[in-house]
């Protein structure tokens, strides 16, 4: 069975490619209703990010425990970003250090964090930590100290923010080569 984030990508890719597909000469085109192709795309962005958001949001108050992956009853840190995510069919490796290889890097910028951007935390090159950018300047994780899955801020203050070593964004509804990617991703469907 194809899963509901499937199917909203493939109704998605099929309204862009069919705005963005030549015309053979002499073909009648009706005028589309937006003159933005993409803004079903980014649409379902938005809503995918709501529900990474709300299902972190949902594991707060989950008991911490190293190498915990069970929702509900304990979670590490990487436990409850692979669970949060898998829930939404994106598929992520296990540990903090791996998760943060997945993705595209985004620049550690509070103003530029977007829900659902991965943030990661260690110290040298040694990834230790991540969490889940929820908006407003905080997050979800499991907490070491607090024992178990909280929302906090992200601040100058936190003593997080001095181990802060990058973002990683999963979900993206716009960009210079959305249509590329669309076109590779139709590409891949065929085969």
């Amino acid at each position: 069975m194809i899963s509901f984030s499937r199917q909203l990508l493939s109704l998605s890719l099929c309204a862009a490619l069919v705005a963005i597909a030549p015309r053979a000469e002499g073909q009648s085109v009706q005028k589309l209703e937006s003159r933005k192709p993409f803004a079903a795309w980014s649409a379902s962005a938005q809503n995918l990010r709501d529900s990474i958001v709300a299902k972190a949001r949902g594991q707060i108050g989950t008991r911490y425990k190293l190498g915990g992956t069970k929702p509900n009853f304990a979670l590490d840190c990487s436990g409850l970003v692979k669970y949060v995510m898998g829930a939404l069919d994106v598929m992520l490796p296990r540990t903090a250090q791996r998760q943060a290889t997945v993705g595209r890097e985004v620049p550690k910028d509070l103003a530029a964090l977007k829900p659902g951007d991965l943030l990661t935390f260690g110290r040298g090159k040694r990834i230790s930590h991540i969490g889940i950018y929820v908006g407003e300047g905080r997050m979800v994780h499991a907490s070491t100290s607090q024992r178990r899955v909280i929302e906090t801020r992200i601040s100058e203050r936190s003593p997080l923010i001095r181990q802060w070593k990058g973002v990683r964004r999963l979900v993206d509804g716009a960009g210079a080569n959305m249509r590329d990617s669309l076109l590779a991703f139709a590409d891949s469907l065929e085969q």
